[in-house]
């Protein structure tokens, strides 16, 4: 799903402080409000491309976070804990009307600049789940070839429909001096899930041959299918969803435009002309 707007983050913030007795760790604070949105394990691991080490959802609420203490809301003079102040609980007591009326400020009440980065971001995702479900078989398999030679597969070929095995392609996957023959499998599916039967299949029809398989998909797996793709003894099968499609070619701008954005400050030395005889 869609990360909420920082404007919507503010109240359940200051929420979930008043129902741990108006403070807490910021660790405590972030998996609340994520389980207040329904976020997934995944959205809340999903890193910043500018910084992989930190998460996404722990950076929105942060911002959140420090835009409330600016208001006068949360109070931000103890290190590691944040504390509700009284114009906090107003807030979160508040009528509807006056919930509104206090906001997040005059900073984040239009959508924030990382708002719309983020806005933008899952809809270019969207769009390119759309583009992808309405290519051919044939032609979502050539798509795969790609993806997979963008993630450092060498020497991918898809295989003739007629003769394919139970497999689309192959290729060679090199990390450094190591080569690892891989095959995959391509499923251009809009509904119905991958199950563990497919799954399988597709590792029978390697077994042997091959090192490693992918099995790319445009819909999603299930449970069974995810459990299956390790097995002890076995070929590994790595799984690619929509969603990971999707999110490897935002990351690494396949079959995406990537358009810098620039920030401006006033660059306050530059009026520093020291002492000027008038």
């Amino acid at each position: 799903m869609p990360f909420p707007k920082q404007k919507d983050v503010a109240l359940p913030l200051l929420i979930a402080l008043a129902d741990r007795g108006g403070q807490a760790r910021p660790r405590d604070v972030y998996g609340s409000v994520a389980d207040y949105f329904g976020l997934s394990e995944s959205e809340r691991e999903q890193r910043l491309d500018s910084t992989p080490s930190v998460r996404k959802w722990w950076n929105l609420v942060q911002w959140v976070r420090q835009h409330l203490v600016e208001q006068g809301e949360i109070d931000g003079s103890t290190r590691g804990i944040w504390k509700i102040t009284d114009k906090g609980r107003l807030r979160v007591t508040g009528s509807p009307a006056e919930k509104t009326a206090a906001g997040l400020g005059e900073g984040i009440t239009e959508s924030s600049l990382q708002d719309l980065v983020n806005s933008n971001r899952d809809a270019v995702k969207s769009r390119l789940l759309t583009e992808l479900n309405s290519l051919t078989p044939t032609q979502f398999e050539h798509f795969c070839r790609e993806l997979l030679q963008h993630l450092g597969y060498r020497d991918v070929e898809v295989t003739q429909r007629s003769a394919d095995g139970g497999l689309d392609g192959f290729g060679d996957f090199k990390q450094g001096v190591v080569s690892i023959k891989s095959a995959f499998q391509a499923k251009r599916w809009k509904d119905a899930s991958v199950g563990r039967p497919e799954i399988d299949k597709f590792r029978g029809a390697i077994q042997g041959d091959y090192e490693h398989g992918v099995f790319i998909t445009t819909s999603r797996f299930a449970k069974p299918a995810q459990e299956a793709s390790y097995k002890k003894g076995a070929v590994t099968i790595l799984l690619l969803d929509g969603a990971s499609i999707t999110e490897l070619m935002v990351e690494r701008a396949i079959g995406v435009l990537r358009e810098p954005l620039y920030l401006y400050d006033i660059d306050s030395e530059f009026f520093d002309f020291g002492e000027v005889d008038e």
